[in-house]
């Protein structure tokens, strides 16, 4: 979730957060490309996981053509789903590169602090009966946000960033 300015050598880096058990959201600088909803009860393993991932290469093909594909910097957590051996190999089949992620560092949690924060803010006070309405209300929420909206999440993640990496991986206060 680094760079700014991107052209088709530049790299791109893709930020991925669980939503609550149900999914997984990936975006950039310029917006979400990909909300995974999983269906109820589903588990989330490094095979869902995987899958995902290949969603989001589709994704990337359509929606960033002009990206290499092979560019990728992925961040997400440490949860097992992201670090198990097949998941790495998958990774590195796409050729992207994961980020690593400091294990005292929740406040590099992209989607928590940077995404979540806002849209909860912005749904505040309505009501759902649904997990359907639940799903269509936060698509119509991300999908309203102008690619300013996350280029601003993305540079102020990347001061977070450099931050945790400067203080050894460390907690940072905020």
């Amino acid at each position: 979730m680094a760079t700014c300015r991107l052209t088709q050598k530049e790299e791109i880096q893709i930020s991925a957060i669980r939503w609550q058990g149900d999914g997984y959201c990936f975006w950039d600088y310029q917006g979400v490309m990909l909300i995974d909803f999983m269906a109820k009860g589903t588990t989330i393993n490094s095979e869902a996981y995987i899958e995902t991932l290949r969603k989001l290469k589709t994704r990337l093909k359509r929606y960033r053509p002009n990206v290499n594909v092979a560019t990728v910097l992925l961040q997400h957590d440490n949860a097992r789903p992201h670090t198990s051996l097949r998941t790495r190999e998958e990774i590195t089949r796409h050729g992207w590169t994961t980020l690593p992620h400091p294990p005292y560092s929740p406040d590099l949690a992209p989607s928590d602090f940077h995404l979540f924060g806002p849209m909860k803010e912005g749904l505040r006070g309505q009501r759902f009966s649904t997990d359907e309405e639940v799903k269509t209300a936060v698509r119509s929420w991300l999908r309203s946000q102008p690619s300013s909206f996350y280029e601003a999440r993305i540079h102020a993640l990347i001061k977070q960033r450099t931050a945790a990496v400067d203080n050894g991986g460390d907690y940072i206060e905020k």
